[in-house]
């Protein structure tokens, strides 16, 4: 089955997935990734551990001076915005959830900065709950192997990769897709005449 090949062939690539982004506790997970709208992995790590060396509990980084929260995540892009999403976190955790990161889908869409992406990617890693979070890279993968058409959305992009592929693998998939795209089926001089998925590839007389 083309389900399986693709299986295969990523478990080969990696078969230990790791999420590439540095947290150390839920409430770091999910500002990591909420950093990580429009931006690589590699700059979010570069200001997290600065914030979090700075702001050692999320009541300091609560009360956090706006603008010094600004100055140091100024590299991810949409500094003021993303600055603003994090402290109202932090308030909305120590307010309202002593301090721990609910785990309800419904509640986690609702925090600023916060939506169905940033939830699956939260709940599959930390929880390692079936979810599979549809990023730029498992996107432009999908419509690649033709388990999505072009003209999908995102959510039908998800939508389609949960109906093809086991509940219990979701969470994998999702992280070795992410790395088969950001290493491999690059959005740009994608890595094919070595790939054993190519003949499954929308791109394969590239």
């Amino acid at each position: 089955m083309k389900t399986n090949k693709i299986m295969d062939y990523l478990d080969e690539l990696f078969p230990d997935p790791k999420c590439e982004l540095i947290y150390f506790n839920d409430y770091s997970l999910l500002m990591a990734i909420v950093l990580s709208a429009q931006c690589t992995d590699k700059r979010v790590n570069s200001v997290t551990p600065l914030i979090f060396e700075r702001y050692k509990t999320l009541e300091e980084l609560k009360e956090a001076s706006l603008k010094d929260l600004e100055a140091i995540i100024r590299p991810v892009g949409s500094f003021r915005k993303k600055a603003s999403y994090l402290k109202e976190i932090a308030r909305i955790l120590v307010d309202e959830y002593d301090g721990v990161v609910p785990t309800d889908r419904n509640i986690l869409e609702k925090f600023p900065g916060v939506g169905r992406k940033t939830v699956n990617v939260f709940l599959g890693e930390f929880y390692n709950e079936p979810a599979i979070a549809v990023d730029t890279h498992v996107e432009r993968v999908s419509k690649r192997l033709k388990l999505a058409y072009l003209g999908d959305d995102v959510y039908k992009v998800e939508t389609k990769l949960m109906k093809k592929f086991p509940k219990e693998k979701w969470a994998r998939l999702h992280l070795q897709l992410v790395l088969f795209g950001r290493y491999h089926c690059k959005a740009v001089k994608p890595e094919c005449e070595n790939c054993k998925l190519r003949d499954l590839c929308r791109g394969k007389k590239r």
